[in-house]
């Protein structure tokens, strides 16, 4: 165990090294923030006074050394456009992300894995390719599509649901959170589903053919010849031995949904992460773009751990030891 710890650890500092150098030269070659932040009405003195204050003076190597350096600090620098530590901008963000991504990701789950097993169970019923069909639709429709027919129908034409902004939140635990009243939960409802939708989708096509699969083995039948009602052969049987591939998916995806919440936030003005990130990709703001991008590796790195470490508990089988071939 304790070997596999060191060996996680030390790739996800080599990947942090390599994703750092790589982001830091995408953001570098990209504008130039200080056309957006200087007046050009500044003397030239004023100018380079500016320019030095935000390190953008020096070479590119030193600057990306200068970042490595707070990165190995904890620190991810300054806003250029606030002055505030980016830590902060991102942490100030991060719960309403966790948040919606936590209820799309329930809600893909609530709604798919159910659907997913009636039509790996019964694939050839009307039930069946009916499911298969509405998954293909969830998969082709686009994010922002949805996002605006969902605005359309229950905020415009019915006024059910609230299309913009999070809502009145309270404290748990000291985090401001959104769903422990009523009308915080109608304001997440149309984020969530419009998250949910693509995630629910790939639950279901994924439970449907690795379930199909596990339909024709051998102990499938043998647990229906001995008389277990149909019931536990799926919640046991079945169930047990498609949830590593299920888990797997769920786990890229939640990590998808917390990153790649960009365009719905946008579109419902939920003030999360990915509506920080459009506000300062449109100021170039580089230091929290690149906070940002690093945060969410971190957050990919730690959900493939966990995930890994739950292939353990799912199925004896797999042990950390092999893990690491």
């Amino acid at each position: 165990m304790l070997g596999f710890l060191i060996r996680r650890l030390l790739q996800s500092i080599l990947v942090l090294m390599l994703v750092s150098m790589l982001v830091f030269m995408g953001i570098y070659v990209v504008g130039d923030p200080t056309a957006m932040m200087i007046p050009d009405n500044v003397t030239a003195e004023t100018r380079a006074a500016m320019i030095a204050s935000l390190g953008l003076d020096k070479h590119p190597l030193l600057q990306y050394l200068d970042f490595a350096q707070r990165l190995l600090h904890g620190s991810l620098g300054r806003s250029f456009a606030t002055g505030l530590p980016v830590e902060e901008l991102i942490a100030s963000r991060f719960p309403a992300t966790l948040e919606l991504a936590c209820a799309a990701m329930v809600l893909a789950t609530v709604v798919g894995l159910p659907l997913g097993l009636v039509a790996a169970v019964k694939p050839e019923s009307w039930v069946g390719r009916a499911i298969t069909a509405c998954s293909s639709l969830g998969f082709s429709v686009p994010t922002f599509w949805v996002g605006l027919v969902l605005i359309m129908v229950f905020a415009v034409s019915l006024g059910w649901l609230p299309s913009n902004g999070r809502g009145p939140t309270q404290s748990l635990l000291g985090v401001q959170v959104s769903f422990l009243s009523w009308e915080g939960l109608r304001y997440m409802i149309l984020p969530a589903c419009n998250l949910a939708l693509f995630n629910a989708a790939m639950i279901i096509r994924l439970t449907r053919s690795s379930g199909g699969e596990v339909m024709l083995m051998d102990y499938i039948r043998f647990a229906r010849a001995k008389g277990l009602n149909e019931r536990r052969v799926i919640g046991v049987h079945l169930l047990k031995n498609i949830l590593i591939p299920i888990i797997t998916v769920m786990g890229i995806n939640f990590g998808g949904i917390i990153a790649f919440s960009v365009v719905t936030e946008t579109i419902f003005g939920w003030p999360g992460m990915g509506k920080l990130l459009i506000d300062s990709i449109n100021a170039l703001d580089r230091p929290v773009v690149l906070g940002y991008l690093m945060f969410v590796v971190v957050i990919y790195l730690t959900i493939n751990f966990v995930v890994d470490l739950m292939y353990s508990w799912l199925d004896p089988r797999v042990t950390l030891v092999e893990a690491k071939a």
